[in-house]
């Protein structure tokens, strides 16, 4: 597969996970990078590529950082600190070790770009190899398939992470032990059996409503954990079912939930011909009821 055709696939790949052009892009040009320095590069090399997703083009740099004399360590220096079993500082440090493939002196930078300053890098072009091919196709697609999944894992942290103290929906999909897998969409989330209503059974294929009570990153990929127990549960889908509380008319003051068996939700107006009470329960109770039968038949007390 060319370059071109390569990315293409890669874009198709990325729409597909939901995944922005623009960091399928620089995946891609890192993959490439890490490929010719693996095949053509030496050790300590910065290597830059750039590609044009129109064209399939792809250009090199070697990026080298500018240094003057006082910032590199004398030999002297080096035996010192060698002597002190002291680490060398890297860039970040005053001083840097001399590598002729990392760094370059101001002087001969200036030849190359005249209003180049020290701690600057200085990107020099490199001529693309001919039989740049195959090979460094195969290793760029290992780490550009890796970074998709980096992406796809940040996106779908993020997009979850946004979600904590929200309900959604899901669906059972299977059963480990004491926890419930829920498919929410992108990633499955966790019921575990503190978060789970008491009398309350669970079977494949059953959707729930489910209230998000923290997402964090593993190395396995973010984890959504969830709750059919937690109090807010109750608020947030009476948020749903009654408009005067999603608008904020009406307010959820406090909950007292029994998991399971049965709540007592306060409840007030901000504006004085809102009654609270009959705003929660509805035309013949029909939202109250609604809450109800999502909770399971578990009873509900609006004061």
């Amino acid at each position: 597969m060319d370059i071109k055709s390569f990315t293409s696939a890669i874009a198709q790949i990325a729409e597909e996970k939901g995944i922005s052009s623009e960091k399928v892009l620089e995946g891609i040009e890192m993959a490439i990078a890490a490929a010719y320095k693996k095949d053509y590069g030496k050790k300590g090399q910065v290597i830059k590529a750039k590609l044009d997703s129109e064209s399939g083009e792809v250009k090199f740099w070697q990026v080298k950082l500018v240094v003057a004399e006082s910032m590199i360590y004398s030999e002297k220096e080096l035996e010192a600190l060698k002597a002190k079993k002291t680490e060398v500082a890297g860039e970040e440090g005053k001083k840097v070790r001399f590598n002729p493939e990392k760094h370059i002196m101001l002087k001969e930078a200036k030849e190359i770009k005249p209003k180049i300053k020290t701690g600057q890098e200085l990107e020099i072009i490199l001529k693309a190899q001919k039989d740049y091919g195959r090979i460094a196709a195969q290793t760029a697609k290992q780490v550009i398939m890796q970074r998709l999944r980096e992406a796809e894992r940040e996106s779908i942290f993020e997009e979850y992470k946004s979600k904590e103290g929200q309900i959604i929906s899901g669906i059972v999909q299977r059963i480990e032990g004491r926890n419930v897998f829920l498919d929410i969409g992108k990633t499955l989330g966790i019921l575990s059996k503190e978060e789970q209503v008491p009398g309350e059974f669970y079977r494949p294929g059953q959707r729930l409503k489910v209230f998000v009570l923290k997402v964090e990153e593993t190395p396995r990929g973010p984890v959504v954990f969830l709750s059919r127990a937690y109090p807010k549960l109750i608020s947030k889908l009476f948020e749903l079912e009654v408009p005067e509380v999603s608008a904020g008319s009406v307010v959820v003051k406090s909950i007292a939930r029994e998991a399971g068996s049965r709540s007592k939700i306060a409840v007030a107006s901000n504006i004085k011909e809102v009654d609270p009470i009959g705003s929660m329960g509805g035309q013949r109770g029909t939202r109250v009821r609604a809450v109800i039968n999502e909770l399971g038949g578990a009873k509900i007390d609006i004061i």
